[in-house]
């Protein structure tokens, strides 16, 4: 299917809406303070030590033949994760207990669901996720750079455990992303700022109401909780300090 891919986000209005976003909780000063911190720890983060710290998550890369770790991403699409979220592909062990507690707790027939990764990055966990047996698969990514590197990865990714082939991987915002109308496992490694994250679920909400289904979300690195927490249509059903698992409510006042 043709798509058309953006142009990658500029990097001054990125600044400005992370310092608009903390400007309207924090006030000015603090709010600069935060701008000037984050664009320090990105300096700091492209020390040589620092740059090789990032191919320690190169193992899954190395067993499968493809492009995932962190440690290859250009200085831009760093800068750019300090102001929104940074790069960081999931562990696949981390990942395997998040599908099964995700199994324990509710006794999801996956095939019955659409795998949906919001922020997917280079495709780790949409190559990860292939390993189950899904309806199909997709994920959003905002930058340019990393979904055409995902795009090469889902055509060269190979492994005998794939049980789902039907895969798709779109360059657009993810906050604007409008869900399919199946039922959904939405995952989330903490992906977007506040706004952001709230624009996710009230888009979820609106499209549960248009077309009533089953819906979860595995929330990983849970930093933004409250806000799932506080939906009237959310129920927080497991996690541990490193993830999430929020059920939809569908009879609800």
């Amino acid at each position: 299917m043709d798509q058309t891919v953006p142009e990658t986000p500029s990097l001054i209005a990125s600044a400005r809406n992370f310092w608009n976003e903390r400007h309207s909780r924090q006030g000015f000063f603090l709010a600069t303070a935060e701008l000037l911190a984050a664009i320090l720890e990105f300096i700091r983060d492209s020390t040589p030590a620092r740059l090789r710290t990032r191919f320690g998550d190169a193992d899954y890369d190395w067993d499968h033949r493809v492009n995932t770790t962190s440690g290859a991403v250009g200085w831009r699409d760093r800068l750019f994760g300090v102001l929104h979220s940074p790069y960081q592909p999931t562990e696949p062990a981390l990942f395997r207990e998040m599908i099964e507690g995700l199994q324990q707790n509710t006794g999801i027939n996956l095939s019955e669901f659409t795998f949906v990764d919001l922020g997917s990055g280079k495709g780790r966990t949409l190559l990860m996720a292939s390993n189950y047996p899904f309806r199909r698969i997709v994920g959003v990514e905002l930058l340019p750079s990393l979904h055409r590197i995902a795009e090469q990865n889902l055509g060269q990714y190979k492994n005998s455990s794939q049980q789902c082939s039907a895969i798709q991987t779109l360059c657009s915002d993810a906050t604007a992303f409008v869900f399919p109308e199946e039922p959904i496992l939405l995952y989330l490694f903490n992906p977007f700022p506040e706004s952001g994250l709230r624009k996710t679920v009230q888009n979820l909400e609106n499209s549960l109401r248009e077309h009533p289904r089953t819906a979860f979300v595995l929330y990983h690195n849970p930093l933004l909780e409250h806000v799932l927490s506080e939906q009237a249509f959310m129920k927080k059903i497991a996690g541990t300090q490193q993830y999430s698992i929020f059920a939809t409510v569908r009879d609800r006042a």
